[in-house]
């Protein structure tokens, strides 16, 4: 096949909802939430324990994301 074009490459990634995100390791930090967000990430898998646990699960509220761990 041929290959797609910068621009069909972004119309398939635009088109991206629903999408699952996981983690064999905790998220430190909510900066990774903020840019699966962005790429239409809306449930999160990982194990959890961060110390930060509370910051990254307040910003999947924020996104109306749902997290499990």
């Amino acid at each position: 096949p041929e290959p797609l074009t910068a621009e069909e490459k972004r119309a398939w990634l635009d088109s991206r909802d629903a999408v699952a995100l996981g983690s064999d390791a905790f998220f430190p930090f909510p900066d990774s939430i903020t840019r699966g967000a962005a790429s239409g990430v809306k449930y999160v898998a990982q194990p959890g324990v961060s110390i930060r646990d509370d910051l990254v699960i307040e910003e999947c509220n924020k996104k109306d994301m749902v997290i499990g761990c």
